[in-house]
C-alpha cells in the first residue's frame, strides 16, 4: 500500500492530513491508556492553575484592599516618647488624626477569675479612616470609645467564657465589655491566636497605671487626608528626619508592596509544591510512554515496511501526545478553577484580605500551554527511539537490540529537561541561586533513586538466592527481567515518600524544638516588665507560691548612636543600608559577669566587669547579629542609654541558642557599666501545673497589675494550634502531589499490566494455580514498595536532619511511628494495585486472554 484514500482523494503519506488520520485512528483504540498516561499531569496542571488563580486575585485584592489594612493614608510608629519637637511635627500632619499606644500586659476576667497576656491597644480618633472595627454588636466599634469600655477579641471571650456585659481589669481599671472584636485592619487569624487584641479608649490609660517609665510601649498616629495629596512625595520629605528620629512610616503604597511581597512568597512556595507534582506526572508520562512505544514496535515496523519514514512514524505518536496532553491540560485546567474557589477557605487565617475567585483566564491559559509543553517534552525521550525501528523489526521479538546503545539524540531532551526545571524554579523564585540550588536538588533526587534502583536490579541478578522457593525467585527475578517496572516505581514512590516524610518531620522539629525548650528544669513561666521597687516583693511573692526563681535579669533599653565614629546620617553606599537597620531599632540588653547556659563563646575575651584602672567598657555580641552588620573584635560602638551616651568596644562574640525558654541578648555589658540606669526586670520560674500556674497568676495580676507574663504553656498551645493552621495548609497543597505520586503509582502498574500477561498466561499454561500466580505478583510488588518507600524515607531522614542542623539549629530526633505507618501504606498500596490488575487475568482462560490482547 503505497498511497491512503483521504476524503475521496489519494495522498502521499508524506500528507499532513493523513499523519493526523492515522494519529487517530490508532488512538481510538489506545484512548484509555493514553488518557491514563497523560492523568499523571492532570493534578498537577490543575495545582498550578489553582494557585496562579489565586495569586492574579491576592494581588487585585491587595490593590484594592491595601488601605483597609493600614486603616489610614498615613501611619508613623515609635517605640518612645514623642519628644516636643516631634510632637509638633506629628500634629502638623493630616486633616484627621487619630493615635494609638498599643503593647503587652495582662488582662483578669474577674468572673471566671482567668488571666492571658493580650496586646492591648489604647485608641483615640476614629480609627480606621479605611475599613472598620468589626464587632458584635456592630455599634460597639464606635461606642466603646467614649465610655469606660473595651472591645475583646472574640477567641479571648470563649476562652475564658466571657459575654458583652462582662467585666476585664486591665491594669488598676476595670472596664465593661462593650462588643467582641471580629476584625481589626491587617489582623489574621493567625494574629489573633499570638497576640489576642483588646481596644480600650485612650483617655483611660493612664488610669490603669500600666504607662509608666520603662514601659515597652508603642506609639501609633494615623492620618487621613480629605483632599488629594500625594503621599509618597510628602512622606519623602519627611523621611530624612523621621529616620534620624528613629521613626518609622507606612502609606497605602507601602502597605501594597509589603503584602504584595509577602504573599508573592507563599504563592512562590505553593507553586513550587504544585511543581512538584508536576514532575511526579511528568515521570509517569516518559514511563508511560516508554512502554507505550514498545507495545507499538510491530505496528510501526509494518508502517517502515510500507514505505514510512523514521519521521513520519514519529510525528503520527507526537500528535497523539499533543492531543492527549491538550485534553489532560484542559481537564486540569478545569479541575483548578474549581480547586481555587475553595482555596481561600483554606488560607483564610494566614492572608488578611477577602480572596475573590473571579476566574483568571491568564492562569488557565498558563495551565494549558504548561501541559501541553511538558507532555510533549517529557514524551520526547522514548518517542525518539522510533528512529531506530526499522522493517527487520517485523521479525524480530523485540527492539531491544536496535534501542540497547546510547542514543546521542536523547541528549539534548535531557538538556532541554533540564532548562525547563530551571527556568520555571527561577520564575517562581526570582532567584537565580535559588534555582540552581533547587535544579540540582531535584537531580540529586532523581539520581539516587535512578541509582538505586539500577543498583537492586544488578544486586539481585548477581547475588540471586538460588535457595529460596520458586514463588520468591519468580517475584524477585521479576525486578530485573523485561519490560520491568523497577526504576519508574521506585523514582515515583520514592519522590513521593520523600516528599511526604519531610512535610511532617518539619512540623515535627519546630513542635520538638519548641517542647525540647520547655523539658526538664527549664523555665516554663517568664515575668517580665518588673519595676526595679518591684523586684524584691515579686520575688518575695514567687518564693510565697513555692515556686522557684531560675534567673532574674535587668533589662535596659538603648538606642545605637555609631559604630566606628559612623552614624546613621554618615553612612553610604553598600553598607549604608546595612548599618541604617542597625540604627534606628531600640535594643534591649543587659548586664552580667558570665555566660548563660545558652551562649557559648565564640571569639574574643569575656570581660565580666569594668576594671578600676582602666574605665574601658568591653561589651559581648551576638555572633550571627556581628556578621550581619560586618562587625569584628575591636570595633567601636556608641549607645544613647535614655539620653546619656555611652562609649563601648566590641570585646567579644557569643553563639547563643535562640531556641531556649530564656533571657537571651544580642549586646551583653559588664557589671559596673549600667547598674544606675533606667530599666525593668525579668524573673523566670517553672510551675508544675495549670492549677499552680493559674493560682500564681492570679495573686500577680492583682498585686502586680503592670507585670506581664507569659506562660509557656498557652505558648505551646498557641504554637501548636498555629503550626496546626499552617501544617494544614502545606498539607492541603502537598496533597497534590501526594494524589499525583499516587496516580503515577496507578498507571505505572495498571501499565505493567499488559507487559505481565503473556508471563502469566504462560505460567497458567505450565500449570500454576491461581494463588502461585497472585504470591508471585504481590511479591514483585511488594520488593518495589518496600524498597521505593525505605529509600524516600531514608533521603527524608538526610533533608530533615540538614534541616534541623543548619536551618532550624536544633537537635535532630526521629519519630519511627509515623514513618512505619507511611512504610506500612505504600507497600499494601502497591501490592493491592497489582493484585487487582492481576485478577482480571486470572478470571479468563489463558486462550481467551491471549486473543482479547492480540
Amino acid at each position: 500500500m503505497s498511497n491512503y484514500k483521504i476524503d475521496g482523494a489519494k495522498a502521499p503519506f508524506r500528507a499532513g492530513g493523513w499523519l493526523f488520520l492515522m494519529a487517530w485512528r490508532d488512538s481510538r483504540r489506545n484512548f484509555s491508556r493514553l488518557l491514563l498516561f497523560v492523568s499523571s499531569i492532570i493534578l498537577g496542571i490543575a495545582a498550578l492553575v489553582a494557585i496562579y488563580s489565586l495569586g492574579d486575585n491576592l494581588r487585585k485584592d491587595i490593590d484594592a484592599q491595601a488601605a483597609g489594612l493600614i486603616g489610614a493614608d498615613l501611619e508613623i510608629s515609635t517605640s518612645k516618647a514623642v519628644e516636643p519637637t516631634m510632637k509638633t511635627l506629628l500634629d502638623s500632619l493630616g486633616d484627621r488624626k487619630s493615635e494609638e499606644r498599643s503593647f503587652a500586659s495582662m488582662v483578669y476576667f474577674p468572673k471566671t477569675q482567668g488571666t492571658r497576656l493580650v496586646q492591648i491597644k489604647a485608641l483615640k480618633g476614629d480609627f480606621p479612616y479605611y475599613g472598620a472595627l468589626e464587632t458584635t454588636p456592630v455599634a460597639a466599634g464606635a461606642s466603646f470609645r467614649n465610655t469606660q469600655s473595651a472591645l475583646v477579641d472574640k477567641t479571648l471571650l470563649l476562652q475564658y467564657n466571657a459575654k458583652v456585659g462582662d467585666s476585664v481589669k486591665i491594669g488598676q481599671l476595670s472596664f465593661v465589655i462593650a462588643g467582641a472584636l471580629l476584625k481589626a485592619p491587617g489582623q489574621t487569624g493567625i494574629s489573633a491566636s499570638v497576640a489576642p487584641t483588646v481596644y480600650i479608649p485612650l483617655s483611660y490609660l493612664d488610669a490603669t497605671g500600666l504607662s509608666q517609665k520603662g514601659s515597652r510601649i508603642n506609639y501609633k498616629y494615623y492620618y487621613k487626608y480629605d483632599k488629594p495629596v500625594n503621599i509618597e512625595q510628602l512622606v519623602k520629605t519627611l523621611e530624612p528626619r523621621l529616620d534620624r528620629e528613629g521613626y518609622n512610616y507606612n502609606t497605602i503604597e507601602n502597605q501594597k508592596e509589603n503584602t504584595g511581597r509577602s504573599f508573592s512568597d507563599l504563592t512562590k512556595f505553593l507553586s513550587l509544591v504544585g511543581f512538584i507534582a508536576l514532575l511526579l506526572g511528568c515521570i509517569g508520562v516518559a514511563s508511560a510512554i516508554h512502554i507505550y512505544m514498545k507495545e507499538k514496535v510491530g505496528s510501526i515496523a509494518i508502517l517502515r515496511c510500507l514505505g514510512v519514514k523514521s519521521m513520519q512514524a514519529f510525528l503520527i505518536y507526537l500528535i497523539q501526545i499533543f492531543g492527549i496532553g491538550l485534553i489532560g491540560s484542559t481537564l486540569g485546567a478545569v479541575i483548578g478553577t474549581v480547586i481555587q474557589q475553595f482555596l481561600p477557605v483554606v488560607l483564610k487565617d494566614v492572608i488578611p484580605v477577602e480572596i475573590t475567585t473571579s476566574i483568571s483566564w491568564s492562569a488557565i491559559g498558563q495551565g494549558l500551554l504548561l501541559g501541553i509543553f511538558i507532555s510533549v517534552l517529557f514524551a520526547l525521550l522514548p518517542l525518539v527511539s522510533l528512529r531506530k525501528i526499522s522493517p527487520l523489526n517485523t521479525l524480530r521479538l523485540s527492539f531491544t537490540d536496535s534501542t540497547a546503545k546510547r542514543d546521542k539524540a536523547k541528549w539534548p531532551v535531557y538538556g532541554l529537561i533540564l532548562l525547563f526545571i530551571f527556568f520555571f524554579t527561577r520564575q517562581q523564585l526570582r532567584d537565580w541561586k535559588e534555582a540552581v540550588f533547587f535544579t540540582i536538588g531535584i537531580l540529586v533526587a532523581f539520581g539516587i533513586l535512578t541509582a538505586i534502583a539500577q543498583l537492586t536490579m544488578w544486586f539481585v541478578r548477581k547475588f540471586f538466592p538460588s535457595s529460596w522457593s520458586y514463588l520468591w525467585r519468580q517475584g524477585l527475578a521479576n525486578l530485573y527481567r523485561p519490560n520491568n517496572q523497577t526504576i519508574i516505581l521506585i523514582v515515583s514512590i520514592g519522590l513521593g515518600t520523600f516528599f511526604i516524610c519531610t512535610l511532617f518531620s518539619i512540623q515535627s522539629i519546630l513542635l520538638s524544638r519548641i517542647s525540647l525548650a520547655s523539658s526538664g528544669n527549664q523555665p516554663n513561666m517568664v515575668l517580665f516588665d518588673i519595676q526595679s521597687a518591684q523586684k524584691e516583693p515579686v520575688t518575695a511573692l514567687t518564693k510565697e507560691y513555692h515556686l522557684p526563681v531560675l534567673q532574674q535579669v535587668p533589662i535596659v533599653n538603648m538606642r545605637l548612636e555609631s559604630i566606628n565614629g559612623r552614624t546613621a546620617g554618615t553612612t553610604n553606599g553598600k553598607d549604608s543600608g546595612l548599618r541604617r537597620g542597625a540604627f534606628t531599632r531600640e535594643y534591649r540588653v543587659t548586664y552580667r559577669d558570665g555566660l548563660t547556659a545558652s551562649e557559648k563563646l565564640t571569639a574574643g575575651t569575656w570581660r565580666p566587669t569594668v576594671s578600676p584602672s582602666n574605665q574601658t567598657i568591653y561589651i559581648s555580641v551576638e555572633d550571627g547579629w556581628a556578621r550581619r552588620q560586618k562587625l569584628k573584635i575591636g570595633d567601636t560602638m556608641v549607645f544613647n542609654v535614655q539620653g546619656a551616651m555611652v562609649s563601648t568596644i566590641i570585646g567579644s562574640f557569643r553563639e547563643v541558642d535562640w531556641s531556649r525558654v530564656q533571657t537571651n541578648f544580642l549586646v551583653v555589658f559588664p557589671k559596673g557599666v549600667l547598674e544606675d540606669a533606667p530599666q525593668f526586670n525579668v524573673l523566670l520560674t517553672r510551675v508544675t501545673s495549670e492549677e499552680a500556674s493559674a493560682r500564681f497568676q492570679q495573686a500577680m495580676v492583682k498585686s502586680f497589675p503592670n507585670v506581664s507574663i507569659i506562660d509557656l504553656g498557652l505558648v505551646l498551645k498557641t504554637l501548636d494550634d498555629i503550626l496546626g493552621k499552617i501544617g494544614f495548609v502545606i498539607r492541603f497543597m502537598a496533597g497534590f502531589s501526594i494524589i499525583t505520586g499516587l496516580i503515577v503509582l496507578i498507571a505505572s502498574v495498571l501499565i505493567s499490566k499488559y507487559q505481565r500477561i503473556q508471563e502469566s498466561v504462560l505460567l497458567r499454561t505450565l500449570g500454576a494455580s491461581r494463588r502461585q500466580i497472585l504470591t508471585i505478583t504481590a511479591l514483585e510488588y511488594f520488593f518495589l514498595g518496600a524498597l521505593a518507600s525505605l529509600t524516600g524515607i531514608v533521603l527524608s531522614l538526610f533533608a530533615s536532619w540538614a534541616l534541623a542542623k543548619y536551618t532550624f539549629k536544633t537537635v535532630f530526633t526521629i519519630n519511627p511511628l509515623p514513618l512505619i505507618i507511611v512504610f506500612a501504606l505504600i507497600c499494601l498500596l502497591t501490592v493491592a494495585i497489582g493484585l487487582i490488575n492481576i485478577r482480571g487475568v486470572l478470571k479468563r482462560s489463558p486462550l481467551e486472554v491471549l486473543r482479547g490482547e492480540g
